[in-house]
Formats: C-alpha cells, structure tokens, sequence
C-alpha cells in the first residue's frame, strides 16, 4: 500500500512532475489534443497563480506528483478553480486525493476572504461533476459566471461555490 498523498504549495522543483501529471491525463487518459505549448500558465505557475488570492499546490507521495489544484485570482474577492487533476492510482476514497486538494484550497479561499469559488468543465467528465456537486457546488449557465473567469473552449459546464456559506 503507498503512503498518503501530502500537499504543499507549489513551487518550482515540481515543475517537471506537474507536467507530466497533467499532460498524461489530459492526453492519454482523455485523449485531448493538447499540449503544453497550449497551456503556457503551466511554464509560469509561479507568476500566474501565486498571487492575490490565488495559489497552486500539489499532492506528492513521497518526490512523485500525483495531484494538482489551482486557485487563480480574478479580482473581486472571486478565484477559478483550475488544473484539478489526480493521478488514476490515486483517485477515489481509497487517498481522497482530489477532496484533500479541494479542502486544502477552499481553507485558503476561505483564509483569504473570498467570496466565491468558480469553475468550468467539460461535460464528459461525468465524475468531476459528481465530486463538485457531493462537496456543495452548484451548477450554474454560463451567463452567471464572473466577467473576468477565464473561459476554456472546452468547457460547457460550470459551478459555483459560496465560500463564506460553507462550514469548513
């Protein structure tokens, strides 16, 4: 049985575990197109995610990444919920992976006074909508988003979560 997964901000030593984590699933798993030219937030999550109320973390068992959770600050005590991914080997109940990611993040929002937590995603990924709505996100249109939320073409599916609402 492998050790927990523990999280941690980011900071430039996992740049290269990062990476490979997501592009595996983004391409292998789910065979999306898309590389990490596409994603140039990823060759600056330092600069583009660690500030205001923002920040990245990851989950490592012992020197291998196998999660990733951002919060990207877009202005009006509001943040976007990006680059949540979970390695295959650590996703379930078994390491609650994604829920220690997602609580890490949400006690951050929260710490920092923020107000709402948005994200989008795609409709295929049927369990990431699952684990939205089971940890109090709420489906929203798209109109109802944030003006400043970074639209991803992929994405057609969005939630909402109400940060100062929740007891954490």
């Amino acid at each position: 049985m492998s050790k927990e997964p523990v999280v941690k901000a980011y900071s430039e030593q996992y740049q290269t575990g990062v990476l490979d984590l997501i592009l595996h699933i983004q391409q292998t798993e789910y065979n999306i197109p898309i590389t990490k030219e596409d994603q140039p937030d990823l060759m600056m999550i330092e600069t583009f995610y660690q500030r205001g109320k923002g920040n990245f973390w990851v989950a490592r068992v012992e020197d291998k990444v196998v999660g990733t959770i951002a919060l990207l600050d877009i202005g009006n005590s509001q943040v976007a919920l990006r680059k949540m991914f979970v390695a295959k080997d650590y996703r379930g109940s078994g390491f609650n992976t994604a829920a220690r990611l997602l609580q890490y993040a949400l006690d951050w929002a929260k710490e920092r006074t923020v107000k709402e937590v948005f994200l989008g995603t795609t409709p295929q990924f049927l369990a990431a909508h699952r684990f939205y709505e089971k940890n109090s996100f709420t489906s929203i249109e798209m109109s109802e988003l944030p003006k400043a939320f970074p639209l991803m073409e992929v994405d057609k599916k969005f939630y909402k979560y109400l940060v100062e609402k929740q007891a954490i």
